[in-house]
């Protein structure tokens, strides 16, 4: 403080504050400090000069820089400074004696520092018989704490058997514990010396507990690793006087049994010599030491792998095609190219493995389906993941040299197939992702391609391995999302969803008694009447394939299981009027045919990872200069779709009857509901062209026709992608007709009739097709007849 400045003089009941973030300062406690705040350093220079207590108190939140009266606790410890020292100007060092505990009544301002007025809290109490078997027992405990506490010195007890009173031992014992900042203020804040001294042995028990148990750990993890040194020892001289009598053979039970499993896997001769090369490698290795682990582990591996050729069963071809009839409906060409796989199997046994692919979205059974075939092979089934695999080492497996090698997802599966000629389903493909690590789609090239599977190499075995009598099925929901090279080795097959009728066939055969078996239901207990069914289907679910309407379906047999559970004669049966007092309010409705013809907005057919799925295009105009504005997340591909739509509408103004100028005075806004999902591809095209078109003219587009297809800006109508799928959405949704391009007409070869019975398709080969399909007819405006009076 400079000369210039008058010390300020503090009436007798205010001091001077010391703010700590995480220090609880007790009476007769010696403690250090560090101050580095301006209003904090400011207050110890007073106490100081003044020769003053200084006021020790905790901030409630260590974050706040300038506490205020709020942010101090009540309760703080009056202190002398007996050391200071300034390490640099903003930083100092004080060595503080607790003096005594005082209540904070207020902060006084007008100092430069924190000044309270406080009311000193007196420290004596009448020494009651309670009191005084509470001190005895605390002066015992806390000798006994500090013969726990390591790096202690001795004479801190001589200093707590030095305390007067009870309560200076219990300010002492408590400034020495270990415990949480909150504990030791509610320590200080308790005023009577009884109740704090019960609160400070509780704590100082605990304490020693704690110690007494980590002590106890301690010595056990040593005397565990004297053990093992003395147990090294001993084996060292067992093998020593082995040897000396002439005992040391080495045959032990387990070496001899992996002989024996090494000579009976059926290895070939190259793998069958690295094994027994290994297993000589493991007799010379000390017992317990890290690499025999591994190395037993390595062998363990290698006999337990199908090396031999795979048993040969009889091929039943009628039987084959009974057992997949049994577990799918439908699904004719998947089913016809197991049943050619296993003629030319029965023709030539020889013969390599298919390898294919099921894409389809989710629920169409496409993992079901590889269990199937498994059981019309009469083969082992195994299942590997491979969605969100990104480590190359997952196929390949890990070398060796690294802690905690495995094999990869392949051998495996073929240690738990037990069987070369297994059914291994590679189970969504299509997530392979690549990563720091390798490329597993990279990987995965070698076991699918027939001329290089033969020799598959696992980077755990080191050695060859003969993969092609493995039937391997990949599963994908998008095909493009599987790299092109491992596309190209595999056979892909589509599964793009059921039809109404279809799924009504699924859940009658297949849903319906599988949920009610797996409630313990009889069928006489529940059943389901078709129309029952049939509301499920059409406004209960909408997917391409079964999940969700299995999911319904388990919901009703739980209600039917709840009812018989409480009375065993209840019977249950559901229509589809009753559907919405079980399952509640149908979801789903006819969203096409809920529509009204309007001018500008349209209906598309859109193609999505999980099936089919209609969506509108709507397109207004405003007062403006011309701008096309797009919204509804659309992708470039759309965008440029709608750029391209809107050009072709402005090139053919005088074949559609629109006035050159409307284009200029007005912006036009396309618009594709559900604006959360991001859209893109180029079939909305065609449904574009025909809501601008319908803008413009007036003439409102059909509400009962959805339409997709590509444009060009000569007009042409170009083929797009996941006709079926779109058609089924057509189904779902109630439409009347669809207009699809020209050019794919050859798709219907795949659509059941069942589809295309209840839909009008018209084939567009340019958009004059399309506006004269979709828009309505002009109506011809009748001249006024003047009546003359």
């Amino acid at each position: 403080m400079s000369e210039a400045t008058p010390r300020p003089v503090l009436p007798p009941d205010v001091v001077a504050l010391v703010p700590m973030r995480n220090v609880v300062l007790f009476p007769h406690v010696l403690l250090p400090i560090a101050v580095g705040r301006p209003k904090s350093v400011a207050a110890l220079m007073h106490a100081l000069a003044a020769e003053a207590p200084l006021g020790i108190v905790l901030q409630k939140d260590a974050g706040v820089d300038d506490p205020g009266a709020e942010a101090l606790c009540e309760v703080g410890t009056l202190a002398q400074v007996l050391q200071h020292a300034a390490a640099q100007p903003d930083r100092h060092q004080a060595v503080c004696q607790g003096l005594q505990r005082f209540r904070l009544i207020e902060l006084v301002p007008g100092y430069p520092f924190l000044a309270g007025r406080i009311e000193r809290i007196p420290e004596s109490a009448p020494l009651t018989p309670r009191l005084e078997a509470l001190d005895l027992q605390l002066r015992e405990r806390a000798v006994e704490l500090v013969a726990l506490l390591p790096g202690v010195p001795a004479e801190l007890a001589h200093g707590l058997q030095a305390a007067r009173t009870p309560w200076q031992l219990g300010d002492v014992v408590a400034g020495l514990l270990d415990i949480e900042i909150v504990e030791k203020q509610r320590l200080l804040e308790t005023v009577q010396p009884a109740d704090r001294l019960q609160q400070v042995l509780a704590l100082v028990n605990r304490r020693i507990e704690v110690l007494r148990l980590s002590q106890e750990i301690g010595e056990r993890t040593k005397e565990k690793i004297d053990d093992r040194q003395r147990e090294y020892l001993l084996r060292e001289q067992l093998k020593t006087i082995q040897h000396e009598l002439g005992e040391d053979k080495g045959d032990d039970a387990d070496i001899v049994q992996l002989e024996q499993r090494i000579a009976t896997a059926g290895m070939n001769a190259e793998t069958e010599a690295h094994a027994r090369k290994e297993l000589a490698r493991l007799k010379r290795l000390s017992e317990g030491s890290g690499e025999q682990a591994l190395l037993r582990n390595y062998l363990d591996w290698l006999v337990e792998l199908p090396w031999g050729p795979p048993a040969e069963s009889p091929i039943d071809l009628a039987a084959a095609r009974a057992v997949l009839d049994a577990d799918h409906h439908g699904l004719a060409r998947v089913k016809q190219r197991i049943l050619e796989y296993l003629a030319v199997q029965k023709l030539n046994p020889a013969g390599r493995a298919p390898i294919l692919c099921f894409v389809g979205p989710p629920g169409v059974g496409k993992t079901s389906l590889g269990q199937s075939i498994a059981r019309a092979l009469g083969r082992p089934f195994v299942r590997v993941s491979l969605g969100g695999v990104h480590d190359e080492a997952e196929i390949r497996g890990h070398r060796r040299t690294y802690i905690g090698a495995l094999p990869g997802n392949i051998v495996q599966g073929l240690r738990k197939a037990a069987s070369r000629g297994c059914v291994m389903m590679l189970d969504e493909v299509d997530k392979l992702g690549a990563g720091a690590h390798g490329d597993p789609s990279a990987a995965l090239l070698e076991v699918l391609d027939p001329e290089q599977n033969a020799s598959f190499r696992d980077n755990y075995l080191g050695l060859p391995f003969d993969l092609s009598r493995v039937v391997f099925i990949a599963t994908a929901n998008v095909i493009e999302q599987v790299p092109g090279p491992v596309r190209d080795r595999m056979e892909v097959i589509e599964l793009p969803g059921y039809t109404e009728e279809e799924k009504l066939q699924i859940a009658q055969t297949y849903l319906v008694p599988r949920q009610r078996a797996q409630c313990g239901l009889q069928p006489a207990q529940c059943s389901l009447a078709p129309d029952a069914l049939r509301a499920l289907v059409t406004h209960y679910t909408r997917e391409a394939g079964v999940r969700q309407l299995e999911r319904e379906i388990g919901r009703l047999m739980r209600h039917a299981a709840m009812q018989v559970a409480q009375d065993a004669q209840a019977r249950l049966e559901v229509d589809a009027a009753g559907l919405a007092a079980i399952l509640g309010p149908a979801p789903f409705e006819r969203e096409g045919a809920a529509r009204v013809s309007l001018p500008g907005v349209a209906t598309g057919l859109a193609w999505t990872p999980a099936g089919g799925d209609i969506l509108f295009i709507e397109a207004t105009r405003t007062l403006g200069k011309g701008r096309l504005i797009l919204t509804g997340q659309l992708g470039e591909v759309m965008k440029e779709s709608a750029q391209a739509a809107l050009t072709l509408v402005k090139a053919r103004f005088e074949s559609l009857g629109i006035d050159a100028g409307a284009f200029e005075e007005a912006d036009v806004h396309v618009h594709v509901p559900a604006g959360a999902i991001p859209k893109d591809g180029p079939s909305a095209g065609v449904a574009m062209f025909v809501a601008l078109a319908s803008l413009f003219t007036g003439r409102p587009v059909r509400h009962d026709l959805a339409m997709t297809g590509e444009i060009s800006l000569r007009g042409l109508v170009l083929p797009v992608g996941g006709i079926k799928e779109k058609l089924l959405a057509a189904q779902r949704a109630g439409v009347g007709g669809v207009l699809l391009p020209a050019r794919n007409e050859k798709d219907l070869y795949d659509v059941p009739a069942s589809v295309t019975e209840g839909l009008r398709i018209v084939w567009l080969h340019g958009v004059d097709n399309a506006i004269a399909a979709a828009l309505a007819p002009v109506v011809p405006t009748l001249p006024v007849r003047e009546t003359v009076s």
